[in-house]
């Protein structure tokens, strides 16, 4: 973070942040838009958004919970945008972009990860943000509050009732 206080060393560390934080942003992402391009987009987004704001970052949340609160305030945009072009709504889209999820050159799921992509994919857009960030970030709940601004309770409710969803849609398949 000093690297990127000082006027010399402000790109190298910005490069330094990147190539630290791309991959699990990536994945991030990608778990929420589902397409390897949309994802790509909305990551490159989200560096824009960081390099333009992160000399007004205070450091009142961790780097990685403010990262992850832009990536996931792009992707949800970029969702919204989708949906209002298509004139459908975001549970729609998710629709329609799950059943690209087999088709995406970039996808290299099994079966059964399919089938857990398109359960999730038909969870609400929260409970599955929160489903993303809990089962494969390992997020702890104090921090995903950070990042979506919701209580830790609301968070666990979330969870639960993404779960509870998800193993129905295993148990009707």
């Amino acid at each position: 973070m000093e690297l990127l206080r000082s006027e010399q060393g402000f790109e190298r560390g910005f490069r330094h942040l990147m190539s630290q934080y791309r991959e699990r942003l990536y994945w991030h992402i990608r778990r929420i838009v589902l397409v390897h391009e949309d994802a790509d987009d909305v990551l490159q987004n989200t560096f824009i958004k960081v390099y333009r704001g992160v000399l007004q970052f205070e450091g009142k949340s961790k780097l990685y919970t403010w990262l992850y609160r832009i990536a996931t305030n792009e992707a949800i945009s970029h969702l919204q945008s989708k949906a209002r072009h298509a004139s459908d709504s975001i549970d729609d889209t998710m629709a329609v972009m799950s059943n690209r999820l087999q088709a995406d050159e970039w996808f290299d799921g099994d079966e059964i990860e399919v089938k857990l992509q398109k359960a999730i994919a038909e969870l609400p857009e929260k409970q599955r943000i929160v489903f993303n960030l809990r089962y494969y970030d390992e997020m702890p709940y104090e921090q995903m509050s950070a990042v979506l601004a919701t209580s830790t309770g609301a968070l666990k409710a979330s969870f639960h009732h993404a779960v509870k969803k998800v193993e129905a849609a295993f148990r009707e398949l």
